[in-house]
This record gives C-alpha cells, sequence and structure tokens, in this order.
C-alpha cells in the first residue's frame, strides 16, 4: 500500500489509474493534433493539453464510480465487462461535449470521435483484464500472519476476501496463545525460527495479530531481523486501516490512537476543507436546480406539502443544527414523538420518497447546509441527538467522529450499506474513524467520486 496524502492506495491500483489516465491523454491528444495545421501554435498546443486532461479525468469518475478499480474476488468477468460497456456509454456523451466545446476547430469530426472510442476500448479490455487476469500474472504479495488466535483469524479472513492479489504463506502461532481458532493446515511449524520461516517462504509481509501480548509472546528480536531484511511489519490495527480502510473496533486501542499519525485538525486543512465546500457546493448547487425544482413537483403532487424536511442533529463538537433534506416520508410519520430507525422496507416512506432515497436526491438541500457552515460536503453523517446519546453510551470511541463537521456524504456511506441498528452504527463507526484519523483534500476527492459510484449503482439507500 502507498499513502498520498493520508490516503492509502493499493500499488497496483494506481498504476493502473495512472495507465488509464495517460492513454486517454495521449487519444485525445493524437486524435486533435493529427487535424491541427500548426501543432507548433502555443495557443492551441495549451488547449489542447487541457482537453485531453478533463476528458481523461472524466473518464477516471465514471470508472472508479462503477468500481472499475476495486480490488474484487466475486465479480464474475461478464460483470465487469457489462461495467466496462456502461462506462463506454456514459463516455460518448462526454466526448461528444468534447469535441462540441473544444475551442479547437477540426475537420473531420468523424475521425475524432473515432479515435476516442478507440482508446475508450483499448482502456476498458485492459480494465477487465487487470482485473480478472493481471493479477494471476503478476509478482503477488505473500503474507503471513503471526498469531493463531480470534485476531488472526479475522485477518485471514479479511485477506482471502478482500484482496486477490495476496498469497496467505500461513499462520506463526505465538508462544502465549493457548488457543488456536485457525485451520491446523494452515499453521507453520514451530520448529523453524520466524526468520527461518520468512525466508524461506519469501514473505513480504508480517502481520502480528496476536490475541496474547504479555509474558514476552512478542518476537522483538526477530521481528526487527525480518525488517530489515525489507519485510514490511505492521500491527492488526494498521493493517485493517491501511487494507480495508477501517479502523477496527476490536483491534484498536487509545493508545494506538493517541500515539499514532492522523487526526490532523490543523488551520491549513481547516480553511483548505471550507473553501472546498464551498466552491464545490455552489457548483452542485447550480446544477441540481433543475432536479430539485421537479423533486418539489413531485412531491407536492404525491402528498401535498410542506416540500423539506428539517430534524435536528448533532454537528461539530456536538453542537445542535438543524439538516434540511426533501421530504421524503408521511407528515405522520412519527406522530408519537419517538426516534425511529428507518428500515429497508419502511411504510413510513412515500412512493416518491423512496425513489429520492434510491438515487440519493433527498439529501441534495444539505448543499445549503454546506453553505451555511454546518455541514461539509464529506464527513461523517449527523445522527440525531436521541441516537448519539444512546450510541455514545454502548460504542467506545463514538464521540469522536463529532471532532469534524458532519457530512453530506461521507466514507462509510460509500463503504458501509445504510445503517439501522446499533450493530450498523458500530461497523458505519469503524470507517469514520478512518475518515477522522486520515481526511484531507485528496480522500475528500476520492469519497466524492465513490459517491457518484454508489448513486449509478443504487447502493445502500433505504
Amino acid at each position: 500500500m502507498i499513502k498520498i496524502f493520508n490516503c492509502y492506495f493499493h500499488k497496483r491500483t494506481l498504476l493502473h489509474i495512472l495507465l488509464d489516465l495517460g492513454l486517454m491523454v495521449i487519444t485525445v491528444v493524437v486524435a486533435i493534433l493529427s487535424q491541427v495545421e500548426n501543432l507548433a501554435y502555443a495557443p492551441v498546443s495549451s488547449i489542447v493539453a487541457t482537453t485531453a486532461v478533463l476528458f481523461a479525468v472524466g473518464i477516471l469518475i465514471i470508472n472508479s464510480g462503477l468500481g472499475l478499480y476495486d480490488r474484487v474476488h466475486g465479480r464474475t468477468v461478464s460483470q465487469t465487462s457489462a461495467r466496462a460497456v456502461l462506462v463506454l456509454f456514459l463516455s460518448l456523451p462526454l466526448s461528444y461535449l468534447i469535441f462540441h466545446l473544444s475551442p479547437v476547430k477540426l475537420e473531420n469530426g468523424k475521425v475524432f470521435m473515432l479515435a476516442l472510442l478507440a482508446g475508450l476500448i483499448v482502456m476498458l479490455m485492459h480494465r477487465v483484464y487487470a482485473t480478472h487476469i493481471g493479477p494471476r500474472a503478476l509478482a503477488r504479495q505473500r503474507v503471513l500472519v503471526y498469531g493463531s488466535g480470534a485476531p488472526a483469524k479475522r485477518v485471514g479472513q479479511s485477506l482471502k476476501s478482500s484482496d486477490p492479489n495476496v498469497d496467505l504463506v500461513g499462520y506463526f502461532a505465538g508462544p502465549n496463545e493457548a488457543l488456536n481458532e485457525v485451520s491446523d493446515w494452515a499453521l507453520l511449524s514451530r520448529e523453524k525460527s520466524l526468520t527461518d520461516i520468512v525466508q524461506e517462504a519469501r514473505v513480504d509481509e508480517i502481520v502480528v495479530a496476536l490475541s496474547e501480548r504479555r509474558g514476552g509472546s512478542m518476537p522483538l528480536r526477530e521481528l526487527l531481523d525480518c525488517k530489515l531484511q525489507g519485510v514490511r511489519v505492521v500491527d492488526i490495527a494498521t493493517y485493517f486501516e491501511m487494507t480495508l480502510g477501517q479502523i477496527r473496533l476490536d483491534a484498536v486501542s487509545a493508545g494506538w490512537l493517541i500515539f499514532g499519525e492522523g487526526f490532523d485538525q490543523g488551520l491549513t486543512r481547516t480553511v483548505t476543507k471550507r473553501l472546498f465546500d464551498l466552491v464545490c457546493a455552489t457548483l452542485l448547487i447550480l446544477l441540481a436546480l433543475p432536479i430539485m425544482l421537479v423533486t418539489g413537483i413531485l412531491i407536492l403532487l404525491e402528498s401535498g406539502g410542506p416540500i423539506l424536511y428539517q430534524q435536528e442533529r448533532v454537528g461539530l463538537n456536538g453542537r445542535l443544527f438543524n439538516v434540511v433534506k426533501f421530504r421524503s416520508m408521511r407528515n405522520d410519520a412519527e406522530k408519537d414523538g419517538k426516534p425511529r430507525w428507518a428500515s429497508a422496507t419502511d411504510d413510513r416512506v412515500t412512493k416518491v420518497g423512496r425513489w429520492l432515497r434510491k438515487a440519493r436526491i433527498d439529501e441534495l438541500p444539505q448543499l445549503f447546509n454546506v453553505l451555511k457552515g454546518d455541514m461539509s460536503l464529506v464527513g461523517p453523517r449527523p445522527e440525531r441527538p436521541y441516537f448519539v446519546d444512546k450510541l455514545t453510551q454502548e460504542i467506545p470511541y463514538y464521540a469522536v467522529r463529532q471532532s469534524v463537521k458532519p457530512g453530506v456524504t461521507g466514507w462509510a456511506q460509500v463503504r458501509y450499506h445504510y445503517g439501522a441498528s446499533v450493530m450498523d452504527s458500530a461497523e458505519k463507526l469503524q470507517y469514520d474513524l478512518y475518515y477522522v484519523k486520515n481526511h484531507s483534500l485528496l480522500l475528500d476527492v476520492v469519497v466524492l467520486f465513490e459517491t457518484v459510484g454508489v448513486v449509478l449503482m443504487g447502493k445502500g439507500a433505504q
């Protein structure tokens, strides 16, 4: 994993993104310059470069939104190919806009469009290949888990399910672990030292996942020797943070949170985030005005007013504010005055409201909360005071999520399905803690890209 501006990227994922970006830029440049008479004309060159980069970034947003850069096990070649075809269809309007809005006058539009189409097809074929065939042909990462208890079992399960590029070498049991939770066939022999096994098995990374660390169970000298030989050594909390993008409540400690890196709440980050929120929220409001107008009319036609719904939520540092949404439930949704979780088959949701929630359109008025300063574009979702009090008592570190502004979308929203229970809240908190610890402008952009995919695929809405 590579950490760039507090955002973790798998090395292969980053390489694939750069390759696709380069291919799209080269395709547009060649397609345009092949029809421009004076290639040395400076203004034309700068316009061509800008056009190429904008087109390439647009394609990357579509690819990312449809999950073509995800590391997956369960998706079939046919499913990935179907997503690639969808990318191709979504790219055609973007190609059309590039052709008609570019200040560079082209002699033959058909040649330009065919060149773009050819470049897109080559890129998408590479996407399918890289997702299902490439990892088998490339050098794979070999991981050894130090431990054999419940924590080690969790690490092994996540390795097998989350990353197709990883080979699990096995589990090396700690001297003080009384109970083995992993399969006997996966246990490595203790007749040899940890250092010897690492060398013989050509291990690239060791994940320390001991259930008992007291009484000399940690072989510090051997782990240091392995690290000096170029083997990466990480603890279980850091492993889950890097690989799954979450801070696991069952693996983290207060000391790890306090003495580790992250949780940067400095002035520079605050100002940058606020400017980013203001610019993006303003642009999104202008683009979404027609959609919001139609939404208001549909709500009035189905169930009358009011169109908007205000509800008290907990924001930064526990401050209360009113969040604004399009009304998606009946007016008497909580006539008894008792807060309730929304469920998948909630009969309080109107017909129009169900569609609004599916497309996440009911959240659009929160952009005005962003302009006001109560919310940010990206952050943990704001909860109601009743649930915050309940969850703070039942879930450790829950109050940490209130150290940043709540968001219209968030890392937990693009990584986990809609939560409707204390257990779901605990799962989502693990992603919220990751965001609070590592939030940066780049991570905000990544979340916004993935939000596009969530909306397009209709995932997680209720």
